[in-house]
């Protein structure tokens, strides 16, 4: 068997970060992790390679040669998906679909061969053993929750690791929360699911082995869904392994606003690597907050807890929402104050959607508000249901918040905060590389000579320079991602 693993290219959102790592000369911020693990798991006498389309061409060469294209997708590469499956078709290969769009809206793809969906430890076997008999049939699906004990080690052999700018690991599927807008719960259960620290471990070495170093994202959505084991258990191993192999990696995960109440836990991140999380912030509006279920944000000085976990060293970046049928009309300043005292640099506000099976689809859905399914894009200034403000003075309003906070002024001015609160915190070892070098003398000329934010560039990097060298790194990295967000804004 010929198999060929296809990634569609990836659209320009926030979270693409394409013009920011142009500077580094890299075409990817993330190799498709879930391919690369469903790779691990056909058999060994398979042929196997990938094409990931956000780094390389799709010829028609490579369809012909397979047996079968494995494909899988999320919300906002639906496009690039039929676009594909056309594609596929005239060629004459057959397709094996799997991944959150499939899942999600399997109805809409009844021209893909077979649809292995939901989570392929359970579901993929069961295709390879009727496909070994000649009998597979159209559908895969399970509503059992798999034991990530056999989850295996993806196939980094099958990317090249120097298009990208940041390697992945899953630790966890799952979350203990339940946001009302939110569909990871829906997809992995509240419970969350663990990999061993052997298993963590492991995959730190074949990463190290296939010669990565530099950033590394845990991709859960909430790292710390199970605090005991992650304290006890994997961030001392972490920490072991990093310490053994003189700290190669930096690492970067999404998490809950309640790990500002545990000393311990920060401590340990920032011993293990960790210099970044992303929180989901969502809104200053508590009443927003009851409305979607956020109870871990409830009830809280939100400022005073990122102020906690920034000052340990752990950059904070944050999510916010408008929409709520309980935001005022003062959301938009509300919004935009709290990001700017807050002192979180990178801020992704978008509007509210409601994904399929989510709880706020469904009440949105009773309601008759659900006017379509929801893009998955992030900053396109859309909802897919009827907002209770007007929709107008919504779109209008967030226009004003993303342009206010990243106005060069303003969004220069958190980068200072930020770098001021946290110098001597924490300094995690950066790699110093011929990228780096380029990326900086690159803004120097795209952000410092040609930028219309050159006053400000130019009076951080010099303050910079002249009072904490060591952060220079950092700063420029602030500043070449704010280049990005103005350019995904169109500020």
């Amino acid at each position: 068997m010929k198999v060929l693993f296809l990634y569609p290219p990836f659209p320009d959102t926030f979270w693409s970060l394409k013009y920011a790592i142009r500077f580094l000369f890299k075409k990817s911020a993330y190799p498709p992790l879930g391919l690369l693990t469903v790779a691990s798991m056909l058999p060994s006498t398979w042929q196997v390679k990938l094409i990931d389309m956000n780094t390389q061409r799709l010829f028609d060469k490579h369809l012909k040669w397979a047996n079968l294209v494995f494909i899988s997708a999320m919300s906002l590469q639906f496009e690039a998906i039929s676009k594909i499956v056309t594609r596929c078709k005239k060629a004459g290969a057959h397709i094996v679909a799997g991944g959150p769009l499939f899942t999600a809206w399997p109805e809409k793809f009844d021209d893909i061969d077979y649809l292995v969906l939901d989570e392929a430890e359970i579901t993929l076997p069961l295709f390879i053993e009727d496909f070994h008999k000649g009998s597979a049939k159209h559908m895969y699906t399970s509503n059992d929750k798999p034991d990530l004990s056999l989850t295996p080690v993806p196939r980094w052999d099958l990317v090249n690791m120097k298009q990208y700018s940041s390697m992945n690991i899953q630790y966890s599927r799952g979350c203990p929360f339940d946001c009302e807008f939110c569909e990871i719960t829906v997809l992995y259960g509240r419970i969350p699911r663990l990999k061993s620290a052997q298993q963590i471990v492991t995959e730190l070495d074949s990463l190290y082995t296939h010669g990565w170093r530099g950033n590394v994202f845990f991709v859960d959505d909430n790292f710390i869904g199970n605090k005991k084991i992650l304290k006890e258990q994997v961030l001392p191993a972490i920490i072991e392994w990093s310490h053994i192999h003189d700290r190669p990696f930096t690492f970067h995960t999404e998490a809950s606003i309640n790990m500002a109440d545990d000393e311990e836990l920060m401590d340990l991140m920032v011993k293990a690597g960790f210099d970044m999380v992303f929180i989901g912030i969502e809104t200053p509006c508590q009443d927003s907050l009851a409305e979607c279920g956020k109870r871990q944000n409830q009830n809280r000085d939100l400022i005073s807890c990122i102020d906690r976990i920034q000052k340990k060293g752990l950059q904070v970046q944050g999510g916010f929402i408008l929409g709520f049928d309980n935001d005022p009309e003062s959301i938009f300043d509300m919004v935009t104050r709290f990001i700017q005292q807050s002192g979180i640099v990178v801020a992704m506000v978008g509007l509210l959607n409601a994904p399929r099976g989510t709880k706020l689809y469904n009440r949105l859905n009773t309601e008759n508000r659900i006017l379509s399914e929801m893009s998955g894009y992030n900053t396109d200034y859309s909802t897919n249901f009827e907002t209770k403000m007007d929709f107008c003075k919504l779109t209008d309003g967030y226009k004003a918040v993303v342009n206010k906070i990243y106005a060069p002024d303003n969004y220069y001015s958190r980068i200072q905060a930020y770098l001021n609160k946290t110098n001597g915190i924490h300094k995690v070892r950066s790699q110093v590389d011929m990228a780096g070098i380029a990326a900086f003398i690159r803004s120097i000329f795209q952000l410092g000579i040609f930028g219309k934010e050159r006053r400000c560039y130019w009076k951080l990097v010099w303050h910079t320079l002249l009072h904490t060298p060591s952060q220079i790194s950092q700063a420029v990295s602030f500043a070449i991602c704010g280049y990005h967000f103005r350019k995904i804004y169109k500020i």
